[in-house]
C-alpha cells in the first residue's frame, strides 16, 4: 500500500503547490495594481516640478494644464499638435505665444 500512496501523495503535493503558486501570482498582481493606482492618485494632476495641483486653462481652444506656483505647462498627448496645427512654419511663433500667455496669466493672479 505504501507504493500506491506515494504517487498519490506526490500528485496531491503537486496540485497543492500549483494552487499556491497561482494564488501567489494573483496576490502579487493585485498588489502591483493597487500600488500603481496609489501612485497615480498621489501624482495625478500634479506638477512634475513642484508637486502642486495643476490648473486647467484654455489656450487657443485647447485645454492645457498650468501650475499656478511655478508656471510649468503640461500638454496631454495630441495637444501640441492641436496648438501647432498643419503650418510647420509657425511652430516657433506659436510656442513663444504660448509661453508669453503663461507668464501673463501668472502675473495677473
Amino acid at each position: 500500500m505504501s507504493q500506491k500512496s506515494k504517487p498519490e501523495e506526490e500528485y496531491f503535493a503537486r496540485i497543492e503547490a500549483e494552487k499556491k503558486a497561482a494564488l501567489r501570482q494573483k496576490l502579487e498582481a493585485e498588489a502591483a495594481e493597487k500600488a500603481a493606482e496609489e501612485l497615480k492618485e498621489l501624482h495625478y494632476n500634479r506638477c512634475g516640478r513642484c508637486g502642486n495641483e495643476m490648473k486647467a486653462e484654455v489656450f487657443k481652444g485647447v485645454e492645457i494644464d498650468i501650475c499656478p506656483s511655478c508656471k510649468a505647462v503640461l500638454l496631454d498627448p495630441g495637444e501640441l499638435e492641436e496648438l501647432v496645427g498643419n503650418d510647420q512654419s509657425g511652430v516657433i511663433a506659436t510656442i513663444s505665444e504660448f509661453f508669453s500667455f503663461s507668464r501673463s496669466r501668472g502675473d495677473a493672479q
